[in-house]
């Protein structure tokens, strides 16, 4: 049996059932403190999608983690940047209206979420450290359109990376 503590156990009650079901565990509480109890697999497997719950995240977002190859990623804002005024780099993260967030999901197809001083990234790996890449750069001051411009260059030459085709040194 596994234990979690979550400030959010409103969302967590709330999909009890239909995380039960789709993880193949027990959940139960005391307080804020979440149980999980299952096979270590399912149990590890449970564990994530609660962190990232707790990370604020919809369960529904936190279920994308039962995919092959996703995974979470946690990066915590102050160790990226010393400065006091953390008001402010999260309103840099979010942008105006959250359009930064939005543009960052569609550039590197990552679900990023923002709880207190922590950022909760789940994605594909290569993608994920993408993301956590344009976050810190963010974080340290960066103009948006200069992170967006280095997304969409890397983007651009993914796709086209995809689409070489494979050179066989022999065939000289």
């Amino acid at each position: 049996m596994q234990e979690i503590y979550i400030e959010r156990t409103a969302e967590v009650l709330k999909n009890k059932n239909r995380l039960e079901k789709e993880l193949k565990i027990k959940i139960s509480n005391k307080g804020k403190n979440i149980f999980v109890d299952g096979s270590a697999e399912n149990e590890f497997l449970a564990i994530e999608v609660l962190e990232a719950i707790k990370t604020g995240f919809s369960a529904d977002r936190a279920l994308e983690l039962k995919q092959e190859g996703m995974m979470l990623q946690r990066v915590d804002i102050k160790d990226i940047t010393k400065r006091n005024d953390l008001e402010r780099v999260r309103g840099r993260i979010i942008g105006k209206g959250g359009r930064t967030l939005q543009t960052l999901h569609n550039l590197t197809n990552c679900n990023i979420s923002l709880h207190d001083n922590e950022i909760g990234i789940i994605g594909d790996a290569e993608q994920i450290e993408d993301a956590v890449q344009a976050l810190t750069s963010l974080v340290q001051g960066s103009k948006q359109s200069n992170v967006y411009a280095r997304l969409e260059k890397l983007k651009k030459g993914k796709r086209l990376e995809e689409n070489l085709p494979i050179k066989n040194e022999l065939d000289n």
